[in-house]
């Protein structure tokens, strides 16, 4: 009896993944619950793992290939158990032979989409190529070294000059200049499905809300001299080291209960305030931006705060954030100073109207109380949609947000 493989419900409005690789081939064994593949969604990536014990009868669905929920990615053939893993892994070792007795083209069958779809755009041809893929399969790498090969060997040699003198006057013919293949200098990388997610959903961001940025900044002495004297008791107590994050996750929902159309959305001809504060922290992980999500951030200390967004950055990196980790979200916050931004325009992260970009603190000087002084200044950039929030309100939001930060005490009286 056979048994489908398909797209399980990937979570609240997601209806497509990208395959992004099998863990298993035409011909293994598989159990109950152990992982047959892993699908990556705009949000997250997912292993879809085997409902009923045997062997994986086919594999319809091949990496980089885009799929959608319930559609069918293989066949696992139940109960069948497979004593010839050996030599199926022989043949995936040796391709040429099981292709010639079939009279196909050997290459076809053991090379990736992605290194297929590069080797027919420059025409290269593949046979007797080893593949240094899982199972023999010949990857990009493979494809690019071939090219680099191949590149290596057609460069033009210079002819061999004669000159000819004429009254003592030597005249020399230039070589003609070697010319590489603009084509074979460039390389086409298919966008990640969380990469085309980032690209439509800021797309989407900047032609569907009347989107404007306000700018201020803030003395962050107070704030690094607290850091200073309690960051040591802090991490012996708590085990994490006290950050800025939490205290702009603090600020930004003291300013947010202040001015709580910052903490909306539009829903047709409504607005919908939320009273509620779930507070999205952007991370750059290598694979692209991420935003998960502290739920209900106002009942969180400053400890639980830098525990959680010190395990989001981890899961971003390892993608093993789920569902519940990015799902939701009523305002958003971005830091680009970690990477040396000193300003930016963040852009809105829909259905959100409101967005805080921090910055790089740099010492500055500024004026106190008539006297010059050197302080460590941020610039901070609040966006907004123009729909829901108003210059004024925005305006008043960072004036907020900047007195809560300079006074860092003011933010347990917020709490």
């Amino acid at each position: 009896m056979s048994t489908n493989i398909v797209v399980p419900e990937l979570g609240e409005s997601i209806v497509e993944a990208t395959v992004i690789r099998w863990f298993k081939s035409e011909g293994d064994s598989v159990n109950i619950g152990e992982a047959l593949l892993e699908l990556e969604t705009e949000k997250a990536n997912f292993e879809v793992a085997a409902e009923k014990q045997g062997v994986i009868k086919s594999i319809i669905k091949k990496e980089d290939e885009d799929v959608e929920v319930g559609e069918v990615l293989g066949v696992i053939e139940e109960g069948a158990v497979s004593d010839n893993t050996d030599t199926k892994s022989a043949e995936a070792k040796a391709p040429e032979a099981k292709a010639t007795t079939q009279g196909q083209e050997p290459v076809t069958e053991k090379i990736t989409p992605v290194a297929k779809k590069l080797a027919e755009e420059f025409g290269l041809d593949m046979s007797g190529i080893e593949g240094t893929g899982p199972s023999g399969r010949i990857t990009k790498e493979d494809v690019e070294k071939l090219m680099e090969s191949q590149a290596d060997d057609s460069q033009i040699e210079a002819p061999e000059i004669k000159p000819k003198t004429q009254s003592a006057v030597v005249q020399v013919k230039e070589a003609p200049p070697i010319t590489i293949a603009r084509d074979a200098r460039e390389e086409r990388v298919k966008m990640s499905r969380r990469r085309r997610t980032i690209a439509r959903r800021m797309l989407e961001a900047s032609q569907t809300t009347a989107m404007l940025t306000t700018f201020n900044e803030i003395d962050m002495t107070s704030v690094m001299e607290l850091r200073r004297r309690r960051k040591e008791t802090f991490k012996d107590k708590y085990g994490v080291s006290l950050g800025l994050n939490s205290f702009f996750v603090k600020a930004s929902i003291g300013a947010l209960k202040a001015f709580p159309a910052v903490n909306a959305e539009i829903d047709g001809d409504d607005m919908i305030i939320k009273h509620y504060y779930d507070i999205g922290v952007a991370i750059g992980a290598s694979e692209g931006l991420v935003v998960p999500v502290l739920k209900n951030a106002d009942g969180m200390s400053f400890a639980e705060i830098e525990k959680r967004i010190k395990e989001f950055a981890t899961k971003a990196e390892d993608n093993t954030l789920s569902l519940d980790d990015i799902m939701g979200g009523t305002f958003t916050i971005t830091n680009g100073g970690v990477f040396g931004s000193l300003m930016s325009t963040p852009i809105l992260n829909p259905p959100q109207v409101g967005i805080l970009g921090l910055h790089k603190i740099e010492d500055r000087p500024i004026i106190i109380n008539g006297e010059l002084a050197i302080r460590p200044m941020m610039y901070v950039a609040l966006s907004y949609d123009h729909r829901v929030v108003d210059g004024r309100e925005a305006v008043q939001f960072l004036v907020r947000l900047k007195e809560l930060i300079q006074d860092p005490e003011s933010l347990l009286l917020e709490g």
